[in-house]
């Protein structure tokens, strides 16, 4: 391959990441549909492609397509045993953040709530909502008639709708809503931590990948059951990590997030989605094929004194 077409690609290679990224919900997934459309082109004839950056996104769509629709995400789904990766503030793969649509497409709400969409209405409503493609252009991209793609559009937006937030979090809200969150788990008292949540908040746990099946939380009193549970420290607990974790608070898939490092290994999160001022959703992930990338971008940056130096 040629230097021009090897910096074409790669001119594109953060934005089809994180295309992709959206559309599969796993890092280590997007990577190989970005590794995988890398190869097409390079055996492409280059010569009859007028628009690089199109013909890159529709091939990656069309990949992540396929994977949706493998044998293995079929089955995930149908166990219950499936997630999204989480991603750490400042992590390329989160891509755009200039909307509201955006920031909510890297939810982790979002992108669970997105998993039940059938793998055209997903690839529309990511296309839309978060790259801002016209139904025209969508419809090309996915070979499929206008009035199609809006009517998958109509469909996504309806049934993720719980999911939208907006705001943002920085640092320092998140360590505020962290430290509001430890403390009222700390105190015994569970009608603290009720008060912090939302009247439908609902959690969901990987259950730190001792069971096949997710664990659901589907009331604020069992979430915060669940929460006092989990963040009670035992040496059951130390014991699977090696020694006793320090409680940082940080910002992932856009959200504030309770993030468990022992060793500068991240071997817990509990990320906090709000909705108007409360908490709406929390999804606790231990599973450490979910944290891979996650733990390699915490070691490259700088972070705040964590809130608890010892768990």
């Amino acid at each position: 391959m040629d230097a021009l077409a090897t910096e074409q690609f790669e001119a594109s290679r953060n934005r089809l990441a994180s295309l992709a990224y959206r559309l599969l919900g796993s890092a280590a997934d997007a990577e190989d549909a970005v590794q995988d459309a890398f190869l097409r082109w390079q055996a492409a004839d280059r010569d009859r492609v007028e628009v690089p950056e199109a013909w890159l996104t529709k091939i990656v769509t069309h990949l992540c397509i396929d994977r949706l629709r493998s044998a293995r995400a079929r089955h995930e789904r149908a166990v219950g045993a499936w997630l999204p990766e989480p991603l750490l503030d400042g992590d390329p793969m989160l891509g755009p953040a200039d909307t509201v649509e955006q920031r909510e497409s890297v939810s982790l709400a979002m992108l669970t709530l997105m998993g039940r969409l059938s793998p055209n209405e997903r690839a529309v409503y990511v296309l839309r909502e978060a790259f801002s493609y016209s139904h025209a252009e969508i419809a090309d991209i996915l070979d499929i008639t206008e009035s199609a793609s809006q009517q998958h559009l109509h469909r996504a937006r309806r049934r993720v709708a719980t999911a939208r937030r907006g705001g943002i979090t920085d640092n320092a809200g998140a360590r505020r809503i962290v430290e509001a969150f430890l403390d009222a788990a700390a105190s015994g008292q569970t009608e603290r931590l009720i008060a912090l949540l939302t009247e439908d908040a609902t959690a969901i746990s990987d259950g730190a990948g001792l069971t096949e099946k997710l664990l659901l939380f589907p009331t604020p009193e069992r979430m915060a059951a669940a929460a006092r549970g989990a963040l009670k420290p035992s040496e059951g607990k130390r014991r699977r990590v090696g020694g006793s974790p320090a409680l940082h608070a940080g910002v992932v898939n856009g959200s504030p997030a309770l993030i468990a490092v022992f060793g500068n290994r991240v071997v817990g999160l509990l990320v906090l989605e709000m909705r108007e001022g409360k908490i709406a959703f929390g999804h606790g992930i231990a599973s450490p094929k979910r944290l891979g990338r996650l733990t390699a971008m915490w070691s490259e940056q700088e972070h705040d004194a964590p809130i608890v130096e010892s768990w």
